[in-house]
């Protein structure tokens, strides 16, 4: 029954999405056309086959060949729920979910020639994903040789009698590790999916041929709600990988981090470029660049990840879907450039940057940077896969290169960030630049030299600490003119100017806002890269070992017998000054697979750091644990939130937001 429903739920979203296609094709020349029925019907197909996914889960129907494969009885909540896309199948009826709704919005705006394109352009990437999991990765095959646990065969048709299986292996016992799990791809796939809009509306007005910004405003809302999601998403994988991997890393340029990363580059590129084209008309054609390398770039990270190219344990079993989704990311970058190289008569025809010293220059060459950065990471990427399928060499591009040129990139843009925000358009008068960036570049280098003085003299420390502050100041300086003029004439208090002043703009001060994140990002990584201790021991029951200003005391083995898992490890007590502070209890959880024990690090957080202990080998006399600290990772994650709270807050601004121009008597000052 729910291989049927499933099943029912794809052809639906799939017939309604080759409805969309037509329907949109014929709105754009201008014919009468209803979207919304089968819009309705794609949205609800998507829903009824995650639906009966989650039934088959939920109530450990092993007739299905994914729930067999993926999922065991004793697999508990949340990541029964999250077996849905803990796996290729799985993970594709998610992406079609998400598509479909974001679908769903752009068919409820569609109201004239332009919206019918997009729906169309959005139609037709759904017709490709639904059209995946009907033939080579279909999530609602009925198991017809089952093993003692999963599935050696199935079949597509619903109604085949099933060789049910007694139970299934359950989820990579790495993705039912950490609760992060359940939250961390839903995410991100929001994120991802999210920047198929601005896609069709940019091919929508390429192909119509429709001059102006127009095709920006309508789906700039759409673009902030992916790049918000997928800013949010990569944060949670970072976590995610630093509580359950077991080295105390959150980013290592994992082929399939970095394919996050790409599109997130590319995505940050546009929408500040895309405000300088509705403010200023200005870089057309640069957008509809960056708009289709961010697509472009999802695609590429979903080849990456569900292909079983490479090796992560992001990556799926290699399978027919490799090829498909190469042909389809081939099909998006041919199509998508020669329509624009046939329409660039319409797009290259654009007002000038007068001076690199205004709000658009700050754009622009924050944009170059941006791109290189996001041009180095797609080489280290895809140059081993590439050479490998040509060659049949295997090489390795490790965190040396990456290290290598994206560190100095990140610092130019961190200094670009300063300038940006306090930059008028189209240029500052003599002086005025250089009076607003006076104290943030004084308060800057004074922060550099107390933390050379009294933390560090590590480098990269003090430069990102200086850049840091730099650009926080700059931002808070500028706050604090605007409201300092308002206060002059109105008399009331300084804080309620400033309340006002962010009123009045606030998707520009939510940007702001992301700007900071971005610098405890950056500080954060600096800290905790830079100044990390890491020793290793060797401890047997009640011997203590100093370590960071800390006693830690090996206190005594323990196993716990769950239901999906045992859980072998020790307890630490960790101590100052005689007083103990907590209790740690590094341990190894193992599964019912062929996969050994999957070290689980135990994370003491404090405002200083993390103190992080990790397993190496228990026996019955001694432990050995590996000792290590991440200073001020907590910067990390709250910059990374932060980041995105600034995307978020953009979208609830108030639609009565206005861009107030700068006071005059400011610029004549």
């Amino acid at each position: 029954m729910l291989a049927f429903l499933g099943s029912a739920g794809v052809i639906a979203a799939l017939i309604g999405s080759i409805l969309l296609v037509v329907r949109g094709i014929r709105g754009a020349r201008g014919g009468q056309s209803d979207l919304r029925a089968p819009g309705k019907l794609v949205l609800a197909g998507a829903v009824i086959s995650m639906v009966a996914m989650q039934i088959a889960l939920l109530n450990d129907d092993f007739s299905l060949a994914y729930v067999a494969n993926h999922h065991s009885s004793a697999t508990p909540f949340p990541f029964d729920v999250a077996t849905a896309w803990a796996a290729l199948e799985g993970s594709i009826i998610l992406w079609g979910l998400v598509l479909a709704v974001f679908t769903w919005v752009v068919v409820r705006q569609a109201s004239d020639r332009l919206g019918s394109a997009a729906v169309a352009v959005m139609a037709g990437v759904g017709v490709f994903f639904f059209g995946l999991m009907i033939t080579v990765a279909n999530p609602f095959e009925v198991c017809v040789d089952a093993l003692a646990t999963g599935c050696a065969a199935s079949t597509a048709w619903p109604f085949t009698a099933a060789d049910v299986p007694v139970n299934g292996p359950g989820p990579n016992p790495l993705l039912q590790n950490h609760f992060l799990m359940a939250v961390h791809p839903p995410v991100l796939y929001i994120g991802y999916v999210g920047l198929t809009v601005p896609f069709a509306y940019a091919i929508g007005a390429l192909a119509l041929g429709v001059p102006g910004p127009e095709w920006l405003r309508r789906s700039h809302r759409s673009t902030l709600v992916a790049w918000s999601f997928l800013t949010l998403g990569i944060t949670l994988g970072g976590w995610w990988a630093y509580e359950v991997l077991s080295w105390g890393g959150y980013w290592a340029w994992d082929p399939v981090e970095n394919a996050s990363l790409m599109p997130w580059l590319a995505a940050t590129a546009f929408i500040h470029s895309g405000l300088v084209q509705q403010r200023r008309g200005m870089l057309q054609a640069w957008n509809f660049v960056l708009v289709i390398s961010a697509f472009a770039l999802t695609i590429l990270g979903t080849f990456l990840t569900r292909s079983g190219t490479i090796n992560s344990v992001h990556s799926f079993t290699q399978s027919a879907i490799g090829p498909a989704l190469l042909g389809f990311l081939v099909l998006v970058l041919v199509g998508s450039f020669t329509l624009f190289a046939m329409r660039s008569h319409l797009v290259a025809s654009s007002p000038r940057i007068e001076t690199f010293v205004s709000r658009e220059g700050t754009f622009l060459v924050n944009n170059l940077l941006l791109t290189v950065y996001a041009f180095v990471v797609l080489i280290g990427t895809t140059y081993p896969l590439l050479l490998e399928a040509f060659t049949g060499t295997q090489v390795g591009v490790g965190e040396p290169f990456f290290n290598r040129l994206a560190v100095p990139l990140s610092f130019m843009l961190l200094l670009t960030m300063g300038f940006g925000p306090v930059t008028p358009w189209r240029g500052a008068p003599t002086g005025l630049l250089w009076r607003r960036l006076r104290w943030p570049t004084i308060v800057a280098l004074a922060s550099g030299l107390v933390v050379a003085l009294t933390v560090t003299r590590v480098a990269w420390v003090i430069l990102a600490i200086v850049l840091g502050v730099f650009v926080a100041a700059a931002i808070g300086g500028l706050l604090l003119e605007f409201a300092g003029a308002r206060k002059a004439k109105s008399g009331l208090s300084l804080y309620q100017e400033a309340r006002t002043v962010i009123g009045n703009d606030q998707s520009f001060w939510a940007g702001q806002l992301s700007h900071i994140g971005v610098v405890l990002v950056a500080i954060g990584i600096a800290f905790a890269a830079n100044l990390p201790l890491h020793t290793e021991v060797e401890l047997a029951p009640g011997e203590s070992v100093e370590f960071a200003g800390y006693t830690l005391t090996y206190d005594a083995p323990f196993r716990r017998d769950e239901p999906n898992r045992v859980v072998q490890g020790v307890r630490v007590e960790v101590s100052r000054d005689d007083r103990i502070i907590t209790v740690l209890e590094p341990s190894a959880n193992f599964y019912d697979t062929e996969m050994g024990g999957i070290i689980t690090p135990a994370v003491m957080s404090r405002p200083s750091g993390d103190l992080y202990l990790t397993l190496r080998n228990l026996d019955s006399e001694t432990v050995q644990l590996g000792l290590d600290t991440s200073p001020m990772i907590w910067l990390l994650w709250l910059g990374g939130v932060t980041t995105a709270a600034g995307g978020f807050w953009s979208l609830a601004a108030r639609r009565r937001d206005r861009v107030v121009e700068e006071p005059l008597v400011l610029a004549d000052v």
